[in-house]
């Protein structure tokens, strides 16, 4: 049944009901199967029991078993049980005291160990929320005794922790090539340099910002550096096993020798060695990153499922034919359209996470990608820079309130958005420079593995 106004009511009602704080994943759930029933309405209710007589039942079985037998979303829980293996470990904390000891003659030089740690870790685990949280219990307090800048760490430990989203090898890249069928190794390739480039421009925002005004990030005391030698020997041990776990994954999926999930598995043994070699694997904290791994996966698995009929429930409806022919109709040249879907992702960015727009909003201008001469790499490239901004954009920045969380009184919401503004600049920076310079994100799948042809 093709209604678009229904269709346009819907996407409307969702994100209302999203502003009110309802639960999203159910709310797509119950919104799909709702407006779904509608849809598929037969028109045959001769008795009680053709009540659920209607297809939409039989388009949630479909979607939910397709989505427990998604091979690639298979590595979504392990890579997760390798995060919360490493965080449960304790390994985050040494790998932040090393980093903080090796780039100590460097300006902010504990910002700038927080925002490596952050970016090191959140590839590890893939969860903003975990990071940030992490980070904030961690760095935010050593940075406040050595009298920084309370807006100024905030804001570092924010937008640090939302790198994992982008950085291989990224749970966000694999839920997206489940979306845009599209390869998770060129994924991963396209993703490596814009990552690495967006937090390299947080780092030299750091030591700028510090240069400018040193009081907000004072120097480490003379004396409490321990001797070089001691330095090096902590940085080995902490920052080299991590990093060579890591590499080896990513290694392992670029090189075309594992899949996603068989990587994701190796990663996930990787986190447990490592556990059991800092001599920090017990039975208690196994059990834990197994029910935090199993909660957050059960999370994404329903919103999954709430989210492929929420849409297929809109497109059935007519609600992606009818955007489609308003853009088309605009007569915009290929800049114009990269320009206009990046704004909407931008605002969608306010209420919404990076999940509900991947899967619902993103596959809308999908299909046009051939009509305006558009890479699909390069554009999911661009997209993902730009959902760094979802958690980073007041006043529904989820990474502020993630912080705020643990911090409590000990810093307003306001100077944590006040914090995060200059990072939110970079991140569009960044995107313009990739624009710009579209081999940032190209080049390296295009050397693996050959010239893209669609």
């Amino acid at each position: 049944m093709t209604n678009p106004e229904v269709a346009i009511l819907m996407l409307c009602l969702f994100i209302l009901l999203v502003l009110l704080g309802f639960p999203i994943a159910f709310t797509l759930l119950a919104m799909g199967v709702g407006f779904g029933y509608y849809a598929y309405y037969q028109g045959n209710l001769d008795s009680f029991a053709d009540l659920f007589n209607n297809n939409i039942f039989y388009l949630l079985n479909q979607n939910t078993y397709s989505v427990m037998e998604n091979d690639t979303l298979v590595a979504i829980p392990l890579f997760l049980f390798m995060g919360y293996v490493v965080e449960r470990a304790n390994i985050v904390n040494r790998l932040f005291y090393s980093l903080q000891l090796a780039a100590r003659n460097l300006p902010g030089s504990m910002a700038i160990a927080a925002l490596i740690t952050c970016a090191v870790f959140s590839t590890a685990s893939g969860i903003v929320g975990a990071v940030v949280t992490l980070m904030g219990l961690l760095a935010f307090p050593a940075m406040a005794n050595a009298h920084y800048n309370r807006q100024f760490a905030a804001g570092v430990i924010c937008a640090g922790g939302t790198l994992g989203i982008l950085i291989p090898p990224s749970i966000m890249l694999i839920v997206y090539s489940a979306i845009a069928e599209l390869s998770p190794l060129r994924l991963y390739a396209a993703a490596v340099f814009p990552g690495l480039m967006l937090a390299g421009l947080y780092i030299l925002y750091v030591i700028a910002r510090v240069g400018i005004s040193p009081s907000i990030a004072p120097k480490p005391k003379q004396e409490d550096i321990p001797p070089a030698a001691q330095i090096y020997i902590e940085l080995l041990i902490s920052f080299v096993p991590l990093t060579v776990l890591i590499m080896l994954v990513l290694g392992s999926i670029l090189g075309g020798l594992a899949t996603p999930a068989e990587a994701a598995a190796m990663g996930a043994l990787g986190g447990l060695v490592l556990a059991f070699l800092y001599r920090a694997l017990t039975w208690q904290k196994v059990k834990e990153s197994v029910f935090l791994t199993a909660k957050a996966t059960a999370m994404v698995c329903w919103l999954f499922v709430g989210s492929w009929t929420f849409a297929s429930v809109f497109s059935y409806l007519g609600g992606h034919d009818v955007i489609e022919h308003w853009v088309l109709s605009l007569n915009l040249e290929p800049w114009q359209f990269l320009v206009m879907v990046q704004l909407i992702i931008f605002i969608l960015g306010w209420p919404l996470e990076w999940s509900e727009i991947l899967i619902i909003f993103v596959p809308i201008f999908l299909p046009m990608l051939d009509t305006f001469g558009v890479n699909p790499y390069f554009f999911a490239m661009l997209v993902a820079l730009n959902l760094q901004t979802s958690f980073l954009t007041p006043p529904m920045a989820m990474s502020a309130y993630y912080l705020k969380g643990v911090l409590r009184s000990q810093i307003e919401l306001v100077d944590i958005f006040k914090g995060i503004l200059p990072y939110l600049a970079i991140v569009i920076l960044s995107m313009v420079l990739m624009y710009q310079f579209p081999g940032i994100a190209l080049w390296l799948p295009d050397y693996l593995f050959g010239e893209y042809i669609p």
